[in-house]
């Protein structure tokens, strides 16, 4: 049973999320009478103030002129067909939940049939339709639940599909076109508490519905922290984090989410996979609680974890560093993790991403223009640095007082070795606040007929330069092969670091002004630089998982035997196929029935 006492309702900002599009709705970017920017409400660090430089960045970056008068209309009609019955399953599943834990309510339905990837999912909901939308959506609130639902969809033949927070950005929410059953979304939400905390062995058991901002504030005021925090913290939830194998910001101290996790609940139709007891680590040969990690809704339904825990740091500082060129800062932050002192965080944004920050600030006061003067005269005059080639580093540091200090002494040292110069600590913290406003200004821009969206690989050291120049090299050449206005956008800065390489998270973007289906245009342009960067040493993915937007690069990525043992897995804990979501290698034909 939960502890009441650590699940306390968090916050006391209103968390009403957009709906199909990104974040909170309390949060946009608007446009002012004379062309500045303004986030609304006050959540983030950019909120509240004019950005005079956005819009002009903006055209700058994409060589077009944004027409402010001329809003792409969102489809007001929603499509949402009736939904597919199965009246024996409608009737037991009534006799054994409360009422208020399923519906059938169109709104509700829609909501819970799509992730957040750009133009498979969001374009297609805002500007056409979607191909299949979910019958039912059912809200589990405890372990017995899950499993009664799982019984009954095995027993009448419903197709299960797990949701989270709805962040996910490789399809893997789209549901299959082909799937004639009844499909029921599962939102796990309300299994959100923190069941108990083990303050000696620094460890909790969290259920798995719980978002990100949530588990933090309740362990929080218990004076702990879990340390994982993806871009999505927010809106996603544990379960998620677990099904797609994520990382997060902090990766560098507290480990991505498989170091994180030491025991996982999946249930599926064969019954519950689990450990009997968390331990610290244990050599029992193949751990089948390791089948949950990327298991993106295929063979069940996760409902809690035992997770690692940490005391709050003493010290939280941030820092950042300017160099002289992209190669100059790669060969900064390679030194820095074979030193051996990495911080909580360290990224990399290139020039491109760097003027980007800048155009999101305020008009600035009349003593922040002088101070912009001297370090400007600094950077360019006596250090000679291009205004169009630096980039920054932005450093989180997390400890105790003596460890962050030895961090800082190594950074500094290290950074001067390549001519880095500081930033300070105000454009560290800015910089790594800024990431959770950021996702908003993708569906700000689709209003205007510019669509983009983010991607990740993982890079070896030695390759990240070739990636980065053939990933912009084949987004300019498909910008021309379609014939798009102005310029393609192709951006990438580096997020996390390890021994032998790095993940590079590209941003890219085009304006579709008179295109015809620009979904349809930028998923394939988004297609072909997955395939160059895989053809150029990446790989398939770092931490957004497969889902159903990368599935023709599996191939590439396991050999036949490897596939051919996750469908026995399948086969093994969900013969009747009651998870029937397709992601990742099951969404592939095997070999012999093409």
């Amino acid at each position: 049973m939960a502890d009441k006492s650590l699940n306390k309702a968090a916050g006391t900002l209103d968390e009403t999320i957009w709906g199909h599009r990104w974040g909170y709705k309390d949060t946009r970017f608007v446009v002012n009478p004379d062309r500045s920017v303004k986030v609304t409400g006050n959540r983030y660090a950019v909120s509240g103030y004019d950005m005079p430089d956005f819009i002009p960045f903006v055209e700058e970056m994409l060589g077009v002129t944004i027409d402010l008068s001329d809003i792409k209309p969102e489809r007001a009609d929603k499509p949402v067909p009736e939904p597919k019955r199965n009246a024996a399953f409608d009737a037991a599943l009534a006799a054994a939940f409360a009422a208020n834990q399923f519906t059938n309510d169109r709104r509700e339905r829609l909501l819970h049939s799509h992730g957040q990837t750009t133009a498979d999912e969001v374009y297609q909901v805002l500007y056409t339709h979607l191909e299949r939308v979910v019958d039912l959506v059912v809200y589990p609130e405890s372990q017995a639940d899950v499993e009664q639902l799982i019984q009954l969809a095995q027993a009448h033949d419903v197709c299960l599909v797990p949701y989270g927070g709805g962040t996910s950005v490789s399809c893997a929410l789209k549901l299959p076109a082909d799937e004639t059953r009844t499909i029921v979304s599962v939102d796990m939400r309300r299994m959100d508490a923190i069941e108990w905390i083990d303050r000696e062995n620094f460890r909790a058991c969290v259920q798995a519905g719980i978002l990100g901002s949530h588990l933090e504030e309740r362990l929080a005021a218990e004076g702990f922290t879990c340390g994982h925090e993806p871009d999505s913290v927010e809106l996603s939830t544990l379960g998620g984090w677990i099904a797609t194998n994520a990382s997060g910001m902090k990766k560098n101290r507290y480990g991505n989410i498989e170091d994180i996790v030491e025991n996982v609940t999946l249930v599926t139709p064969r019954g519950v996979i689990e450990h009997s007891m968390a331990m610290p680590r244990v050599s029992m040969g193949i751990e089948p609680k390791q089948v949950a990690f990327g298991s993106e809704g295929n063979l069940g339904i996760i409902t809690r974890a035992v997770i690692r825990i940490h005391k709050l740091p003493d010290v939280k500082r941030y820092g950042s560093y300017v160099f002289r060129d992209f190669q100059t800062g790669t060969a900064f932050l390679y030194d820095l993790s074979q030193a051996g002192v990495l911080p909580a965080s360290i990224r990399l944004v290139d020039n491109v991403q760097f003027r980007f920050g800048q155009a999101l600030k305020a008009r600035p006061t009349s003593s922040e223009k002088l101070m912009s003067r001297v370090q400007k005269t600094v950077l360019f005059s006596i250090k000679g640095f291009d205004p169009h080639e630096l980039v920054a580093a932005t450093i989180v540091m997390e400890g105790t007082a003596e460890e962050v200090a030895y961090q800082a002494a190594a950074i500094k040292r290290i950074a001067a070795r390549h001519g880095g110069v500081s930033g300070g600590a105000h454009n560290g913290q800015r910089g790594y606040m800024l990431t959770y406003a950021i996702a908003y200004i993708r569906d700000f821009l689709t209003d205007y007929h510019i669509i983009g969206e983010t991607y990740e690989t993982t890079v070896p050291w030695s390759r990240i330069q070739e990636v980065c120049d053939a990933v912009a090299e084949r987004a300019y050449a498909m910008h021309r092969e379609f014939g798009l206005p102005g310029n393609a956008y192709v951006s990438p800065r580096i997020t996390q670091l390890y021994h032998t390489g790095v993940c590079i998270y590209f941003t890219h973007g085009f304006s579709a002004k008179g295109a015809d289906a620009p979904d349809r245009i930028f998923a394939e342009i988004e297609h072909a630089m997955r395939e160059t960067i895989m053809a150029h040493g990446g790989s398939i993915s770092h931490h957004h998982g497969i889902g159903k937007l990368r599935r023709d690069f599996i191939e590439q990525t396991l050999t036949p035997a490897g596939m051919e043992l996750l469908r026995e897995v399948k086969e093994g804990v969900d013969p009747g196929n009651v998870f029937g979501i397709a992601n990742n290698v099951f969404a592939l034909e095997p070999q012999a029935e093409r």
